[in-house]
């Protein structure tokens, strides 16, 4: 196959003779940053378009490739080939959202096929059939995705009033003032207010008060059970402030704003109102999560406001499930669309309002593959479609309250909890000077103890933050004194004690032998506690009180939203957990927050070391008196006077942010700089750092780098060396403009394409994480 580079940059496939009206250019899902230029047959020309998808052979490989540009130019001499068939019969991706894709494509230097695949959704049985017929499938190939469960329900709206009200009865007044609180309501919905709904709705539409749509929806977890109706709640001034500046931008232009709350403070009251806002001027809302399986709160709020007319994106739905979703929102059926960070690619409707809520969380951040930040993209896609994009958190990235302070940003703040509870008191326990208490455990100290004793006694609830899983994040053998070690990460293994295994929390590695990997003896020691070691104590300990566990392994197969649903009930007293309990949960009847060992994240290889944990301990203390009582909270820590501690316990953001500013603007890092990673890695540890060596020897001849406005670290060995069996080096480049960073990391990008076999180079923009 003959391959040549058009003026455009694109590699093209054809032959001079075809016009250029035959052509368009292609991304194909392939590890190659051009497009590739096909011809379009007679029979498919008008269904041919930007955004749509195809199926075209490449290199003797059948693939599903996306049509990006039409009418290109075919370069003589180049050797031709067709389009196969086109699988969808209008462009899945709107023009705005193909550019936006194209554009972050661009910034993280990632094969645009690659990613309109990750954007797009699952093909449908009638696309799967058009491959088929194509020879593009085999016929026993079973199709994408699960089937879909499908409910057809009646969808009520309101019509706006011609002249007076007209006389209604009871139940019809009922149903015209609950349909005036939000903009439609399905018929379940209204059931649950009003009797024999049905005959009432169809007596307001005959009096052409309301109009009627029968919709078939999805049945998804978030949507099982109903939902009673939720009125906006009376905002406080703090509140009202931030919602009229916010909705007098809607539809206004692009804007960002970054809203500062405490916890507890309302933000998501804030949101909703908002929201509301922008649905009423017929504006479609995206909202960002960092992880939509822990606030399963917020969309049930969301349909407490706006009925199930919202699409939610998540893990927990199958592939046909997303792809309905996402159709949804393509078709202009639903106008909100919640979801993680892979939502920022959904076709929402007209858009016109983007909010990220905990923007500061580092999940916005893919950490392979495509590797977007989700919040910076979200920044992006509003800039783009001319949308306010809302910024929330109660502890601002250092890289947002930044620009906020150079007025790139506007600054909303929340500087009080929404009820009239104050924040909790703090209480630092210094682990060096305060021995286990009564039950024996290093990490319940007394004071600790006493706190949970009292919480007990006056019937409150408690979480305990623990951010180590398992039993024992590591052992080691009673008699070789050897720590048991992954054979393929640089990390020891988890002893799980109620599985009876040990576990590598990287690469998933898992022995149920429980004896020493070396020399076989039986007894290993554990060294150190996680979250089941915890909760076996407190449960011998604080007897007859309930204790339950919040963590990775108890939040499998719907245990997350069960675990949850208990605390609510106050059927659990004590709950201890990982940073899964930190995430926006709001608990009325927790009293009491210990954070059993504060200091674990200051110890990471990391300049954001300080900083995330700042923020974990901020949230995790803002878990506590958000109810009727006031709250508490111990936080135990060997380093009692830093920052991040001292700070956090003082809930006082604008000072950790004057400090560790500083501290930034000493040694040169973001959001002072601009970052971007270089990783090799490779089954042997030399041809890694052979590799590593290429490119920063590359690197080091650019004229940015030569003239010190960009600056190369390393290469070195990254912290965690090997993961996965393979070895790992890393080098840094730091600039403080981006123009010049990007002009040596398009070369060092050049060279990873032309191969560094038998290793493997990756380049993160912007990286997030320095592991």
């Amino acid at each position: 196959m003959a391959e040549s580079v058009a003026s455009t940059g694109q590699t093209s496939q054809l032959t001079a003779e075809q016009p250029a009206t035959d052509c368009v250019a292609v991304a194909v899902p392939v590890p190659v940053r051009r497009l590739f230029t096909y011809r379009v047959p007679d029979a498919w020309r008008d269904r041919v378009r930007p955004g749509c998808r195809v199926a075209v052979s490449f290199a003797g490989r059948k693939l599903v490739g996306y049509v990006t540009e039409s009418a290109q130019t075919a370069p003589a001499g180049a050797k031709v080939k067709e389009i196969v068939a086109v699988l969808d019969p209008s462009p899945i991706f709107p023009r705005e959202l193909l550019a936006f894709l194209r554009n972050a494509a661009a910034y993280y230097l990632h094969p645009l096929g690659e990613v309109l695949r990750s954007a797009a959704p699952a093909l449908d049985t009638k696309s799967v059939r058009v491959l088929r017929g194509a020879r593009f499938l085999d016929q026993k190939e079973t199709l994408p995705g699960r089937s879909v469960a499908r409910r057809r329900v009646l969808v009520v709206r309101r019509q706006p009033l011609q002249g007076d009200c007209p006389k209604l009865g009871a139940k019809q007044r009922r149903v015209f003032d609950l349909l005036g609180q939000r903009p439609e309501w399905s018929l379940p919905e209204l059931r649950e207010h009003v009797a024999n709904v049905r005959a009432v709705v169809r007596a307001l539409e005959a009096k052409g008060l309301v109009s009627s749509q029968e919709r078939e929806l999805v049945v998804d977890p978030y949507f099982a059970a109903p939902v009673p109706a939720e009125r906006p709640v009376v905002p406080n001034a703090a509140q009202q402030r931030a919602i009229s500046r916010l909705r007098s931008r809607l539809g206004g232009g692009p804007a960002t704003f970054l809203l500062h709350g405490v916890t507890g403070s309302g933000k998501t009251e804030v949101y909703l109102q908002v929201i509301a806002g922008a649905r009423a001027l017929g504006l479609g809302v995206l909202m960002l999560v960092p992880e939509i399986a822990l606030t399963p709160q917020l969309v049930g709020r969301f349909r407490a406001r706006f009925g199930d007319g919202i699409a939610v994106l998540h893990s927990g739905l199958g592939q046909r499930q997303r792809a309905d979703a996402w159709h949804s929102l393509h078709a202009a059926r639903v106008g909100i669309a919640i979801g993680a960070r892979s939502a920022v690619f959904a076709p929402v409707p007209k858009l016109g309002l983007v909010i990220v809520d905990e923007e500061h969380d580092a999940s916005f951040k893919q950490e392979d593959g495509f590797r977007y930040h989700g919040r910076d993209m979200a920044l992006l896609r509003s800039h783009r479609a001319g949308a306010v994009c809302v910024l929330g958190s109660a502890t601002p990235s250092l890289e947002s309250y930044y620009l906020s302070e150079r007025g790139k940003f506007t600054l909303l703040e929340l500087p009080e909890r929404a009820t009239a509870q104050p924040l909790p008191k703090v209480q630092i326990v210094d682990l060096g000077r305060n021995r286990s208490g009564p039950s024996g455990h290093p990490l319940l100290t007394g004071p600790l103890h006493r706190a949970l004793e009292s919480c007990l006694a006056q019937q409150g609830q408690a979480i305990l933050f623990l951010n180590r899983r398992g039993f024992s994040p590591a052992v080691r053998c009673a008699a070789c004194r050897r720590v048991m070690v992954c054979p393929a990460c640089s990390v020891a293994l988890t002893e799980h004690r109620e599985q009876a295994s040990l576990r590598c929390h990287y690469c998933d590695f898992g022995t149920p032998n429980t004896r020493c990997l070396a020399c076989k003896h039986p007894q290993l020691l554990p060294l150190g506690a996680g979250t089941e070691r915890l909760q076996a104590a407190l449960s011998e300990t604080f007897a007859p009180a309930t204790v339950a566990r919040l963590d990775r392994d108890t939040a499998q197969k719907g245990g997350l939203e069960s675990v949850l649903r208990r605390l609510r009930r106050r059927e659990i007293d004590i709950l201890i957990g990982t940073q899964m309990v930190t995430k926006g949960h709001d608990m009325p009847g927790v009293t009491l927050v210990g954070i059993v060992l504060a200091d674990q994240s200051l110890a990471f290889p990391d300049f954001r070391a300080s900083e995330r944990t700042f923020q974990l301990l901020a949230q995790v203390a803002g878990r506590s008196g958000r109810g009727e009582r006031a709250g508490t909270v111990l936080l135990q820590t060997f380093q009692p006077q830093h920052l991040a501690v001292r700070l956090a316990a003082a809930h006082d953001f604008a000072s950790f942010y004057r400090g560790e500013l500083a501290l930034r603007r000493e040694l040169g890092y973001p959001p002072l700089t601009r970052l971007a990673a270089v990783r090799t890695d490779a089954g042997d540890e030399k041809r890694a750092r052979a590799a590593a060596d290429i490119l920063a020897k590359l690197a080091r001849a650019q004229q940015a780098v030569l003239t010190g406005a960009v600056r190369v670290l390393g290469p070195a060995p990254a912290p965690l060396q090997r993961l996965r069996g393979r070895y790992r080096y890393r080098l840094l480049l730091r600039a403080s403009d981006r123009g010049l960073l990007r002009s040596v990391v398009v070369r060092l990008n050049a060279r990873i394409e032309q191969g560094l076999t038998p290793a493997r180079a990756t380049i993160d923009i912007d990286p997030v994480s320095m592991l």
